[in-house]
């Protein structure tokens, strides 16, 4: 059974710093597109980014270009998502993705998907 699971939200103010993990297990994912989405209250969940298998692509929402990295580490099965210069409005539940298309995409191309972790940025 594919489990990923994240970790690494938390609370942080505005122009902090956070990093995301996220484990996937039950299945080799060397050869599999990951990627980050999120999901504010009251909103649809949205595209922040995602990473080819080697690593050598990367795509990112507008909202996040230059303040996230998305990379990963196919050794220990991991994904991570380092966010800089938060804002407010990042505000939401941070989900991992797995099995999904190169680009940005809508969460109903997404095979696999972790529970979710929160990160709330105070003002």
């Amino acid at each position: 059974q594919v489990q990923l699971v994240e970790s690494g939200g938390g609370l942080v103010q505005a122009g902090g710093s956070l990093r995301l993990s996220c484990a996937a297990s039950g299945r080799t994912f060397v050869d599999v597109t990951m990627g980050w989405f999120r999901q504010a209250p009251g909103m649809e969940r949205e595209f922040v980014s995602s990473i080819s298998w080697s690593g050598a692509r990367t795509y990112y929402a507008d909202s996040v270009k230059g303040r996230f990295t998305i990379s990963r580490d196919s050794a220990k099965n991991t994904v991570y998502l380092r966010m800089n210069s938060l804002k407010p409005e990042d505000t939401a539940v941070y989900y991992c993705a797995a099995g999904l298309p190169l680009g940005i995409i809508g969460p109903n191309r997404v095979s696999y998907w972790g529970k979710g972790t929160l990160v709330t940025v105070s003002s």
